[in-house]
């Protein structure tokens, strides 16, 4: 399960990091651009975005598949189903500004020590449908990764009889693998989010907050990025 998604990413991220660390440009100097264009015909391009965004959902179906059991649905197991929405909407939130406020410094400070790469969050042309699309993406991300990184691999290892502290550091340190590629000290950053995500998962088991925390964690970043003006970006040290 893990080796067709995320462990698969965490692997070829750590590949990345040593090539741009062998790089003759310095780390600082370097740049990872999410979501690129990838055609310049506008609507062929719409086409790769949403078939990369539905692709990328079949592993958090496949984990979904294999934590059902008979007479409980894998949704209500990892708590990832509408049985208390305005709470899971103002504990997400909630989340998302205690983490991505303190993430924006965090991000600046490693540029500043040069162990993080720019991160253009959105490379995507300013088309219509771009914002709808970065949104799209947002809570792609937030449904792999919660689901798969948190909900599917803490009941799996928790089945496999390990220990609470083993299995919330594993993954959290499986969620700082696959964001490598843009430098170590965003590794570490999103260590810390795995820790604070698997800690709350474990105290609660359900994975819906973390969706919202980490969608809108995703949709300010990408969305923010694709609209602002560059005057606004550079004065907050991410352009």
């Amino acid at each position: 399960m893990l080796g067709l998604s995320l462990a698969q990413s965490a692997v070829y991220a750590a590949l990345r990091l040593y090539v741009r660390f062998t790089s003759e440009v310095p780390l600082a100097q370097q740049t990872a651009t999410l979501n690129p264009t990838r055609s310049a015909r506008p609507y062929v391009d719409l086409v790769y975005q949403l078939l990369g965004i539905g692709f990328a959902l079949v592993p958090v179906a496949l984990a979904l598949y294999l934590l059902s059991t008979p007479g409980r649905s894998a949704l209500r197991r990892i708590g990832l189903d509408a049985a208390r929405p305005l709470r899971d909407l103002a504990v997400g939130l909630g989340l998302a500004a205690a983490i991505g406020i303190p993430g924006l410094g965090f991000y600046v400070l490693g540029r500043v020590l040069g162990l993080n790469v720019q991160v253009q969050p959105a490379g995507l042309e300013p088309y219509w449908w771009a914002v709808p699309v970065l949104i799209l993406a947002a809570l792609q991300n937030a449904l792999l990764e919660e689901v798969v990184v948190v909900g599917y691999l803490m009941e799996r290892l928790g089945e496999l009889r390990w220990t609470l502290p083993a299995i919330l550091v594993t993954s959290a340190l499986l969620r700082g693998a696959y964001h490598l590629y843009q430098g170590p000290g965003m590794a570490v950053g999103n260590v810390v989010m795995g820790l604070a995500f698997g800690w709350y998962y474990l105290r609660t088991r359900r994975v819906m907050p973390l969706v919202v925390a980490h969608t809108a964690l995703d949709v300010v970043s990408f969305v923010g990025w694709a609209v602002l003006p560059d005057p606004w970006l550079e004065a907050l040290g991410v352009a």
